[in-house]
């Protein structure tokens, strides 16, 4: 297969190893992003129209299921139309803007996160002060802070990326915009872009572990403190809700770059798939965590389940 060489246009190869198997996928993953976005909605819907659930918590589950379905729905459909056809064409722009969103919403996902350990720590460390410190203003500057974050983090690199110089081919490996397989196109030094990828992944990494390690130590030291058994048992409960959610978050992409790196021989399109499985897991597993475990938002399911049955 030949193509013009164009490097103001670029054509994603998606799976081309998958060949005439390539079709058999899209029931799958259609199926795969219709449960994203039912499930995740689902639990959106009930926050948005209970107003008991109108507080700082439910706020930030239903803004981070938000994040979920945003998520999925700048992977799935592109991976979709690449099990349909042998190549997407993108231009180096669009290229650009879908890489700056995709990771974007990746950091603001672990930033909600940050936020959350943060109400939580408020709410069990200072429960009489909680209403009065974590305002809906409160609130809505730190959402603001978390997603000012995420842009300082990404937009450096995709700087970056928007100055390589191409001359070796337009064809991307991938079936998005992933930064290191567009590097790979790139002729001239890149050893900035992989340093500074490199140090704002790892940093932003190491830091949110410190601050949620170190929040939730003191969160689950002040729930042990707590002279009612109801009440304790609540608070570790609730945040027990929170870690899985961190744990799926943080383990998937730790998981996924182990598998990475010991596959190495592996094939193009088993590295993919591995960054599709890495990226929409959390989405599939994270309203299942908050639906199964929140019994505020488990009771409001039953009753619409009821009012839908009668």
């Amino acid at each position: 297969m030949t193509f013009n060489i164009s490097y103001t246009t670029f054509f994603l190869l998606g799976f081309p190893g998958l060949r005439e198997s390539r079709s058999l996928l899209i029931l799958p993953f259609s199926c795969l992003y219709m449960v994203i976005l039912s499930s995740n909605g689902l639990i959106i819907y009930i926050v948005t129209t209970q107003r008991s659930l109108h507080q700082p918590m439910y706020i930030l589950i239903s803004l981070l299921l938000a994040v979920n379905i945003c998520t999925a729905t700048t992977v799935v459909p592109i991976m979709l139309f690449s099990f349909s056809t042998h190549l997407n064409r993108i231009s180096f722009t669009c290229c650009l803007v879908q890489m700056f969103f995709i990771y974007c919403l990746l950091v603001f996902d672990c930033n909600i996160l940050l936020v959350m350990a943060l109400d939580r720590y408020i709410a069990i460390c200072y429960p009489l002060r909680y209403t009065e410190i974590m305002t809906g203003q409160v609130l809505m500057g730190l959402v603001g802070v978390a997603a000012t974050r995420s842009v300082g983090i990404v937009a450096p690199v995709v700087v970056l990326a928007s100055r390589v110089h191409f001359c070796r081919s337009n064809v991307i490996h991938h079936f998005t915009c992933e930064h290191m397989a567009l590097m790979k196109l790139s002729c001239g030094d890149i050893s900035l872009n992989k340093t500074v990828g490199l140090a704002l992944r790892v940093s932003n990494r190491i830091l949110d572990l410190l601050l949620l390690g170190s929040s939730y130590t003191r969160i689950i030291h002040a729930a042990f403190r707590i002279s009612s058994g109801g009440a304790r048992s609540k608070a570790l409960h609730t945040c027990g809700s929170h870690l899985l959610v961190i744990f799926t978050v943080y383990g998937s992409t730790l998981s996924s770059s182990i598998v990475y790196r010991v596959a190495r021989t592996a094939s193009q399109d088993v590295h993919n798939l591995i960054s599709a499985f890495y990226l929409l897991i959390p989405s599939l597993v994270n309203p299942v965590i908050y639906g199964a475990r929140t019994k505020e938002i488990r009771q409001q399911l039953a009753k619409l389940f009821q009012r839908e049955r009668s």
